[in-house]
């Protein structure tokens, strides 16, 4: 996955949000399941197809204190363990979402 990849929610993964802010993923047809963290569940909510890797790491850094300077390889590990456990895909390139 490069940063330009523009990822996109699974429609059919559930997001629950817990206490302070973390939130669990699942997917009913699957049942996998996976804890996010604050950070986990603001990405979540830009990947929309539209958003870019790239773009949703800098998303990050402006909606964050003290984001360090690895957060676009950060995001983009975190998006790669997601589409592993089918949570995320990805738009098609030149694809209106």
């Amino acid at each position: 996955m490069k940063l330009g990849d523009r990822p996109l929610a699974n429609p059919d993964v559930v997001l629950r949000e817990e206490y302070d802010d973390w939130a669990v993923l699942f997917d009913p047809e699957t049942a996998n399941a996976v804890g996010i963290n604050p950070v986990g569940v603001f990405i979540w909510r830009l990947l929309d197809g539209r958003n870019s890797v790239e773009q949703i790491a800098a998303r990050v850094a402006d909606g964050f204190d003290e984001v360090p300077g690895s957060a676009p390889e950060e995001v983009r590990a975190f998006v790669e363990r997601l589409a592993a456990g089918g949570f995320v895909g990805f738009a098609a390139t030149g694809a209106t979402p």
